[in-house]
């Protein structure tokens, strides 16, 4: 049981640590994002490499905001019928569209590895005047989605033990 909780607090810090990262590309893509129209439009000398490099910032958001997200249960869902229902309830609708997720994310995992791997072997490069390798970024998104993998069955364990105890496993 001991190994469970520093397993789960090992997870929730990873979780944690992404969403700062998440926060900090956030904060890149507004600061550079408005550079760029202004070199752009005002200054009339546009950025050779600032588009390119806030595209890759925003792959790299979504990959460390998914897992932040699944972490703090921020993802959009149809309450409608979920948010009234009862923690035991909540827990079998959980369970029961996790293989889905499962599934999900062992394509992403299992495609992304590849096109990770085949990124490095050709020293993948953005075909722009200023080539920025995006290997870094191909190789994040298999990584990335691993973790959330981690944090699904954490919350799958989690949910399995609410429904045999019946109330909310922290």
């Amino acid at each position: 049981m001991e190994l469970w909780r520093a397993l789960a607090r090992l997870v929730d810090g990873i979780a944690e640590f992404l969403g700062r990262i998440g926060w900090l590309l956030i904060l890149y893509c507004m600061i550079f994002g408005v550079t760029d129209v202004f070199l752009r439009y005002v200054m009339n000398a546009p950025s050779q490499w600032i588009g390119t490099t806030v595209q890759a910032a925003m792959v790299l958001i979504a990959c460390t905001g998914g897992a932040y997200a699944l972490k703090h249960d921020a993802f959009v869902k149809l309450d409608l019928f979920y948010s009234a229902a009862p923690e035991r309830t909540k827990a079998v609708l959980d369970v029961l569209t996790a293989p889905f997720a499962f599934l999900f994310l062992a394509v992403l995992i299992w495609k992304g590895v590849d096109a990770a791997m085949m990124s490095i072997r050709l020293n993948q490069v953005t075909p722009t005047s200023i080539p920025i390798p995006i290997y870094p970024i191909k190789s994040a998104i298999p990584l990335t989605a691993g973790i959330v993998l981690l944090i699904l069955l954490k919350k799958f364990f989690l949910d399995i033990r609410t429904i045999i105890q019946g109330e909310p496993a922290n």
